[in-house]
Order: structure tokens, then C-alpha cells, then sequence
């Protein structure tokens, strides 16, 4: 049996009048990849910045393996939708910065680093400064930066938002691999067919809350659906709510995984945006 290493249960998160997150109990196992899907406005990063811990639930509770999530980051990678680099550091740079704050030794992460970067193609950019670099290449650092502390859980948000085909297929494969290691990796993305590409079980969010959560399989066995998408419709079938605008949406966004990523909690919440 896969041991439980996240547990959340009866979460809920508000922001002000709005109901981000109602009742999510989920419990994530060791040796999977886990896609969330929804829609816009959904409740994706929002759950995602839960587990990561730089969010509290309103109510409820995410543990890891017993403790509380917030007191557990060394045991997380992240890979924002907004990258979060160092534009005047190298990817090497960028990545023993974040591995040192964890308190990893230079050797260790440039090992581990070494290894992921071959196979993402991009180990000859390593002593490349980032503000050069293409989306691609920003979101294969993100990738290496997240990886080079062995976390046991990976949260990836969006990953292949943005790349073009062949980067998109490297990210997916480098997913497969740490899965067949053993890995356990949490894949939000609102693309049906790449969830089922990767995702050994699908958690559906909508209007804040748990559809579904299954294999793909499942998923279409519940709905008496012959493919992943009509499924996907007949579990979501309400109209789902309205997205709220935000004119610093990115910035908020890069702020909350920056603090992630240097290891604070902030004092003030920041409203949904997806």
C-alpha cells in the first residue's frame, strides 16, 4: 500500500466574502502523479498554494506525514507559473541559492542538478545568466531549482503553459521518469489531454470544489462517458463562476512563490486569482 505523505482535510479558504476553497478532504500518496484540473477561477493554485504552505486554510487542516504543512517546506519542491529567477543570476546561480537556504551542501545539489539538467537538455546553459533565457528555458531552471533539495513531494503549477512542443514533451517525460523513481508529483493543468498523458489519478476542482478524483478510467466509468472530456462536462456542468481581475495578478502571483521559496509565511492574504 503507497504511504500517505499530504493529508488535507475539510479545508476551506476565504478571501474576504469570497468562498475560494469549500470542504476539500484529499489524501496524497507517495509513487503518483496527481493532476489537478479546472477551469479559470476553478480553485487550482489556490489549493496548490495550501499544500505548499504559504497560504493557511480558513478551516481546516494539511499535514505531511503528521505535521503541519507550513513547518514541512524542505520537504516540497514548487514550480510557479511565474518562475520567480533571479534575472541577474546564472540557472546554476539561481538554483544553489534556493538549495543552500534548504540547507543543502554545493555538491550534493550541483549533483542532483547535473542529473535532471541532461535530461531536460539544458546542461550546457547552467553558467547562463536567466535574463537571456526563453520561456522554455526559465521554466527548465524553475524545474532544476525545485528538484535539487530531493523534495518528496513536487507541485507544479501550469508546467508546460507557454513552451513549445518539444519542451512541453521534455517537462512530461522528466514527470514520467521521477514517477517510475518513485516520485510523487502534484500536476495542475487545465489541459484534458495532457492530464491523461501523464496523471495516474485526476482530481477535477470546480467552483471550489472536489468533482471527482480518479483515474481517468474511473472518471469516465462514473459519468458513463466514453472519453476523459465529455466526463470532464458532465462533472462540471454548472456554470462556473467569474474570475475576479486583478491589474497586479502576476506580481501578487510572483510574490506569494517568492516567499515560498525563501522560506516566510506572509502576514497578508492575497486574494484568489485562480
Amino acid at each position: 500500500m503507497a504511504d500517505a505523505l499530504l493529508s488535507i482535510e475539510g479545508v476551506a479558504k476565504h478571501f474576504g466574502d469570497v468562498e475560494a476553497l469549500s470542504l476539500i478532504d484529499l489524501e496524497i500518496n507517495s509513487g503518483q502523479v496527481i493532476g489537478l484540473v479546472g477551469g479559470n477561477g476553478a480553485g487550482k493554485t489556490t489549493l496548490l498554494r495550501l499544500m505548499a504552505g504559504v497560504m493557511e486554510p480558513t478551516n481546516g487542516s494539511i499535514t505531511f506525514q503528521g505535521l503541519p504543512v507550513t513547518n514541512m517546506r524542505s520537504k516540497l519542491g514548487v514550480v510557479p507559473e511565474a518562475t520567480g529567477l533571479y534575472h541577474r543570476l546564472t540557472a546554476w546561480e539561481n538554483i544553489r541559492f534556493h538549495s543552500r537556504i534548504h540547507g543543502i551542501d554545493d555538491e550534493v545539489a550541483w549533483n542532483r542538478t547535473a542529473h535532471f539538467a541532461k535530461l531536460l537538455s539544458i546542461e550546457d546553459s547552467l553558467g547562463r545568466h536567466t535574463k537571456g533565457f526563453s520561456r522554455g528555458m526559465r521554466q527548465k531552471t524553475a524545474l532544476l531549482r525545485a528538484l535539487a533539495h530531493g523534495p518528496d513531494i513536487l507541485l507544479l503549477d501550469e508546467p508546460t503553459a507557454g513552451l513549445d512542443v518539444t519542451s512541453a514533451r521534455t517537462v512530461r517525460s522528466l514527470v514520467g521518469k521521477l514517477r517510475d523513481e518513485g516520485g510523487t508529483v502534484i500536476y495542475s493543468t487545465h489541459h484534458l489531454a495532457e492530464a491523461r498523458q501523464v496523471c495516474d489519478r485526476i482530481i477535477i476542482v470546480h467552483n471550489g470544489t472536489v468533482r471527482a478524483d480518479g483515474s481517468p478510467e474511473d472518471l469516465m466509468g462514473q459519468t458513463g462517458k466514453e472519453s476523459l472530456e465529455d466526463a470532464y462536462v458532465a462533472l462540471t456542468s454548472d456554470k462556473a463562476r467569474s474570475r475576479s481581475e486583478d491589474n497586479q495578478k502576476e506580481g501578487r502571483i510572483a510574490r506569494w512563490w517568492r516567499l515560498f521559496l525563501t522560506g516566510r509565511t506572509p502576514a497578508v492574504e492575497v486574494g484568489e486569482d485562480e
